[in-house]
Protein backbone atom coordinates (compact mmCIF):
# COMPACT_ATOMS: atom_id res chain seq x y z
CA UNK A 1 0.00 0.00 0.00
CA UNK A 2 1.75 3.36 -0.93
CA UNK A 3 1.81 6.20 1.64
CA UNK A 4 1.22 9.11 -0.26
CA UNK A 5 -0.11 12.65 0.80
CA UNK A 6 -3.37 13.96 -0.12
CA UNK A 7 -4.00 14.90 -3.59
CA UNK A 8 -3.62 18.70 -4.04
CA UNK A 9 -6.04 20.95 -2.86
CA UNK A 10 -8.48 21.85 -6.03
CA UNK A 11 -9.76 24.98 -7.06
CA UNK A 12 -11.07 27.00 -10.03
CA UNK A 13 -7.46 27.42 -11.36
CA UNK A 14 -5.83 23.85 -10.83
CA UNK A 15 -4.59 22.51 -13.58
CA UNK A 16 -6.05 19.21 -15.17
CA UNK A 17 -3.72 16.24 -16.35
CA UNK A 18 -5.07 13.47 -17.61
CA UNK A 19 -3.39 10.08 -17.72
CA UNK A 20 -4.89 8.02 -20.96
CA UNK A 21 -4.87 4.30 -20.42
CA UNK A 22 -6.67 1.17 -21.36
CA UNK A 23 -6.99 -0.44 -18.60
CA UNK A 24 -6.37 2.43 -16.16
CA UNK A 25 -6.85 -0.02 -12.27
CA UNK A 26 -3.00 -0.74 -12.61
CA UNK A 27 -1.99 2.74 -12.79
CA UNK A 28 0.50 4.46 -10.26
CA UNK A 29 1.76 7.61 -12.13
CA UNK A 30 -1.63 9.43 -10.76
CA UNK A 31 -0.17 9.12 -7.29
CA UNK A 32 3.60 10.43 -7.76
CA UNK A 33 2.54 13.29 -9.71
CA UNK A 34 0.15 14.26 -7.15
CA UNK A 35 2.21 13.90 -4.33
CA UNK A 36 4.87 15.94 -6.67
CA UNK A 37 2.81 18.78 -6.96
CA UNK A 38 1.46 18.80 -3.30
CA UNK A 39 5.33 18.32 -1.75
CA UNK A 40 6.45 21.31 -4.33
CA UNK A 41 3.17 24.25 -4.33
CA UNK A 42 1.63 23.22 -7.88
CA UNK A 43 -1.83 23.82 -8.42
CA UNK A 44 -2.32 20.80 -10.97
CA UNK A 45 -3.67 17.56 -10.37
CA UNK A 46 -3.24 14.19 -12.78
CA UNK A 47 -5.99 11.60 -12.74
CA UNK A 48 -6.81 8.73 -14.75
CA UNK A 49 -9.24 8.65 -17.82
CA UNK A 50 -9.80 5.06 -18.95
CA UNK A 51 -9.79 5.21 -22.80
CA UNK A 52 -10.15 2.75 -25.46
CA UNK A 53 -8.45 2.44 -28.31
CA UNK A 54 -11.58 3.79 -30.66
CA UNK A 55 -12.12 6.31 -28.01
CA UNK A 56 -8.41 7.95 -28.29
CA UNK A 57 -9.23 10.64 -31.17
CA UNK A 58 -12.42 11.31 -29.42
CA UNK A 59 -10.42 11.94 -25.74
CA UNK A 60 -7.88 14.14 -27.45
CA UNK A 61 -10.46 16.20 -29.43
CA UNK A 62 -12.28 17.01 -26.43
CA UNK A 63 -8.46 18.00 -24.47
CA UNK A 64 -7.86 20.13 -27.14
CA UNK A 65 -11.41 22.12 -26.35
CA UNK A 66 -9.96 22.15 -22.72
CA UNK A 67 -8.44 25.08 -21.38
CA UNK A 68 -8.16 23.49 -17.62
CA UNK A 69 -6.41 20.88 -19.49
CA UNK A 70 -2.61 21.86 -20.32
CA UNK A 71 -1.28 18.38 -20.92
CA UNK A 72 -1.63 14.82 -20.66
CA UNK A 73 0.44 11.51 -20.25
CA UNK A 74 -0.25 8.36 -21.99
CA UNK A 75 0.62 4.66 -20.90
CA UNK A 76 -0.32 1.40 -22.63
CA UNK A 77 -1.70 0.90 -24.97
CA UNK A 78 -1.69 5.02 -26.86
CA UNK A 79 1.77 5.54 -26.76
CA UNK A 80 2.35 4.58 -30.69
CA UNK A 81 -0.96 5.73 -31.86
CA UNK A 82 -1.02 9.31 -29.75
CA UNK A 83 1.68 10.48 -31.91
CA UNK A 84 -0.81 10.97 -34.88
CA UNK A 85 -3.09 13.26 -32.89
CA UNK A 86 0.19 15.44 -32.09
CA UNK A 87 1.07 18.58 -34.34
CA UNK A 88 4.78 18.22 -33.29
CA UNK A 89 7.16 15.66 -32.21
CA UNK A 90 10.28 16.55 -29.96
CA UNK A 91 13.25 14.81 -29.09
CA UNK A 92 13.74 10.84 -29.42
CA UNK A 93 9.91 10.89 -29.45
CA UNK A 94 10.21 12.71 -33.38
CA UNK A 95 12.79 9.74 -34.03
CA UNK A 96 10.32 6.49 -32.64
CA UNK A 97 7.02 8.03 -33.60
CA UNK A 98 6.62 6.98 -29.73
CA UNK A 99 5.48 9.65 -26.71
CA UNK A 100 4.26 9.74 -23.29
CA UNK A 101 3.12 13.12 -22.64
CA UNK A 102 1.82 15.52 -24.43
CA UNK A 103 2.05 19.55 -23.78
CA UNK A 104 -0.74 22.36 -24.99
CA UNK A 105 0.94 24.77 -26.68
CA UNK A 106 0.06 28.67 -26.45
CA UNK A 107 -1.64 28.93 -29.90
CA UNK A 108 -3.63 24.98 -28.87
CA UNK A 109 -0.77 22.82 -30.89
CA UNK A 110 -0.36 19.40 -29.49
CA UNK A 111 3.76 18.74 -28.61
CA UNK A 112 4.66 15.35 -27.82
CA UNK A 113 7.96 13.66 -26.02
CA UNK A 114 9.29 10.52 -24.72
CA UNK A 115 10.83 10.25 -21.54
CA UNK A 116 10.05 6.45 -20.28
CA UNK A 117 13.60 5.36 -21.74
CA UNK A 118 14.88 8.36 -19.77
CA UNK A 119 13.35 7.60 -16.80
CA UNK A 120 14.20 3.85 -16.55
CA UNK A 121 17.87 4.78 -17.73
CA UNK A 122 18.32 6.90 -14.80
CA UNK A 123 16.33 4.96 -12.47
CA UNK A 124 19.29 2.03 -12.93
CA UNK A 125 21.72 4.35 -12.32
CA UNK A 126 20.51 5.89 -9.33
CA UNK A 127 20.53 2.47 -7.96
CA UNK A 128 24.17 1.92 -8.48
CA UNK A 129 23.36 -0.14 -11.67
CA UNK A 130 26.58 0.82 -14.08
CA UNK A 131 25.67 0.48 -17.72
CA UNK A 132 28.78 1.09 -20.04
CA UNK A 133 30.51 -1.30 -21.71
CA UNK A 134 27.27 -3.93 -20.59
CA UNK A 135 25.48 -6.04 -22.87
CA UNK A 136 21.50 -5.97 -22.19
CA UNK A 137 18.69 -8.23 -23.12
CA UNK A 138 15.60 -6.52 -23.70
CA UNK A 139 12.17 -8.58 -24.27
CA UNK A 140 9.79 -6.24 -26.95
CA UNK A 141 10.36 -3.88 -29.45
CA UNK A 142 7.36 -1.72 -29.16
CA UNK A 143 6.87 1.67 -27.71
CA UNK A 144 8.21 1.46 -24.05
CA UNK A 145 10.74 -0.86 -25.42
CA UNK A 146 11.85 1.47 -28.22
CA UNK A 147 12.51 4.27 -25.81
CA UNK A 148 14.40 2.12 -23.65
CA UNK A 149 16.63 0.46 -26.49
CA UNK A 150 17.45 3.93 -27.80
CA UNK A 151 18.46 5.52 -24.17
CA UNK A 152 20.35 2.20 -23.36
CA UNK A 153 22.13 2.74 -26.59
CA UNK A 154 22.89 6.74 -25.78
CA UNK A 155 24.40 5.34 -22.26
CA UNK A 156 27.24 3.54 -24.27
CA UNK A 157 26.08 -0.55 -22.92
CA UNK A 158 27.93 -2.85 -25.73
CA UNK A 159 25.67 -4.81 -26.98
CA UNK A 160 21.46 -5.13 -27.10
CA UNK A 161 19.94 -8.26 -27.69
CA UNK A 162 16.01 -7.83 -28.70
CA UNK A 163 14.33 -10.35 -28.03
CA UNK A 164 10.75 -10.22 -29.77
CA UNK A 165 7.44 -12.51 -30.62
CA UNK A 166 7.27 -10.43 -34.13
CA UNK A 167 10.15 -10.38 -35.72
CA UNK A 168 9.50 -7.86 -38.30
CA UNK A 169 8.96 -5.43 -35.40
CA UNK A 170 12.39 -6.65 -33.97
CA UNK A 171 13.95 -6.13 -36.87
CA UNK A 172 12.47 -2.63 -37.56
CA UNK A 173 13.67 -1.75 -33.59
CA UNK A 174 17.12 -3.31 -34.63
CA UNK A 175 17.32 -1.64 -38.16
CA UNK A 176 16.33 2.03 -36.44
CA UNK A 177 19.22 1.63 -33.48
CA UNK A 178 22.05 0.73 -36.26
CA UNK A 179 20.96 3.91 -38.26
CA UNK A 180 21.65 6.28 -35.09
CA UNK A 181 24.18 3.69 -33.14
CA UNK A 182 26.58 2.26 -36.11
CA UNK A 183 28.89 1.08 -33.45
CA UNK A 184 26.45 -0.61 -31.69
CA UNK A 185 26.49 -4.33 -31.33
CA UNK A 186 23.12 -5.98 -31.85
CA UNK A 187 21.53 -9.18 -31.71
CA UNK A 188 17.78 -10.23 -32.22
CA UNK A 189 15.94 -13.17 -30.81
CA UNK A 190 19.92 -14.30 -29.23
CA UNK A 191 20.38 -17.61 -28.54
CA UNK A 192 23.15 -17.32 -25.80
CA UNK A 193 21.14 -15.01 -23.29
CA UNK A 194 23.27 -16.09 -20.37
CA UNK A 195 26.25 -13.82 -22.05
CA UNK A 196 23.78 -10.75 -20.70
CA UNK A 197 24.49 -8.30 -17.94
CA UNK A 198 21.36 -7.19 -17.65
CA UNK A 199 17.91 -8.53 -18.96
CA UNK A 200 14.57 -6.33 -19.00
CA UNK A 201 11.21 -6.77 -19.69
CA UNK A 202 10.00 -4.03 -22.05
CA UNK A 203 6.60 -5.47 -22.68
CA UNK A 204 2.96 -5.58 -20.95
CA UNK A 205 3.43 -8.98 -19.98
CA UNK A 206 3.05 -9.76 -15.86
CA UNK A 207 0.27 -6.97 -15.97
CA UNK A 208 -2.42 -9.82 -15.89
CA UNK A 209 -1.98 -12.68 -13.61
CA UNK A 210 -2.44 -15.18 -16.58
CA UNK A 211 0.52 -13.72 -18.44
CA UNK A 212 3.50 -15.76 -19.42
CA UNK A 213 6.69 -14.34 -18.60
CA UNK A 214 8.46 -12.58 -21.19
CA UNK A 215 11.66 -14.66 -20.44
CA UNK A 216 12.55 -17.22 -18.14
CA UNK A 217 15.41 -15.53 -15.74
CA UNK A 218 16.74 -18.99 -14.68
CA UNK A 219 18.44 -19.82 -18.32
CA UNK A 220 20.37 -16.10 -17.07
CA UNK A 221 23.50 -15.92 -14.67
CA UNK A 222 22.92 -15.58 -11.09
CA UNK A 223 24.63 -12.00 -11.59
CA UNK A 224 22.51 -10.62 -14.11
CA UNK A 225 20.65 -8.10 -13.11
CA UNK A 226 16.38 -9.06 -13.73
CA UNK A 227 14.24 -5.48 -14.61
CA UNK A 228 10.85 -4.85 -15.22
CA UNK A 229 8.64 -2.29 -16.32
CA UNK A 230 5.48 -3.49 -15.24
CA UNK A 231 4.61 -1.68 -12.09
CA UNK A 232 1.44 -3.36 -10.74
CA UNK A 233 1.98 -6.05 -9.31
CA UNK A 234 4.81 -4.38 -7.58
CA UNK A 235 6.66 -7.46 -7.74
CA UNK A 236 5.60 -9.50 -10.95
CA UNK A 237 5.93 -12.87 -11.65
CA UNK A 238 8.83 -12.13 -13.70
CA UNK A 239 11.02 -10.58 -10.56
CA UNK A 240 9.34 -13.18 -7.84
CA UNK A 241 11.10 -15.99 -9.89
CA UNK A 242 14.10 -14.02 -10.48
CA UNK A 243 14.10 -13.40 -6.56
CA UNK A 244 13.65 -16.97 -5.79
CA UNK A 245 17.30 -17.29 -8.11
CA UNK A 246 18.79 -14.87 -6.37
CA UNK A 247 19.07 -12.42 -8.96
CA UNK A 248 19.21 -8.90 -8.19
CA UNK A 249 15.60 -7.39 -9.19
CA UNK A 250 14.98 -3.57 -10.33
CA UNK A 251 10.78 -2.82 -10.17
CA UNK A 252 9.30 -1.35 -12.68
CA UNK A 253 7.62 1.67 -10.37
CA UNK A 254 11.62 3.27 -10.53
CA UNK A 255 11.33 4.11 -14.39
CA UNK A 256 8.02 6.76 -13.26
CA UNK A 257 9.50 8.07 -9.84
CA UNK A 258 12.36 8.90 -11.52
CA UNK A 259 10.73 10.76 -14.14
CA UNK A 260 8.07 12.60 -12.32
CA UNK A 261 9.54 15.70 -12.15
CA UNK A 262 10.01 15.29 -16.16
CA UNK A 263 6.08 15.05 -16.82
CA UNK A 264 5.27 17.76 -14.21
CA UNK A 265 7.14 20.23 -16.06
CA UNK A 266 6.21 19.18 -19.46
CA UNK A 267 2.92 19.11 -19.43
CA UNK A 268 2.17 21.90 -16.77
CA UNK A 269 5.05 24.09 -17.39
CA UNK A 270 5.99 24.26 -13.46
CA UNK A 271 9.45 22.98 -12.72
CA UNK A 272 8.89 22.64 -8.84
Amino acid sequence: MLNLPPTPAINGRTAVVPLLAYPSEHVRTPGFFNQYCSEHGINAVMVPWKVSPSGLPAAIEAIRQIESIPGFVITIPHKQEVCRHCDTLEGLAEVMCVCNAVRKNADGTLAGRMYDGRGFVQGLQDRGIPLAGTSVLLAGAGGVATAIAFELAGSQVRRIGIQNRSLDKGRELAEQLSRHFPGLDIELNPQRVEAYDIAVNGTSLGLHPDDPLPFDPSTLRQDTVVAEVVMQPDITPLLQRASENGQRIHKGVHMVTTQIKLLVGFTTGHTG
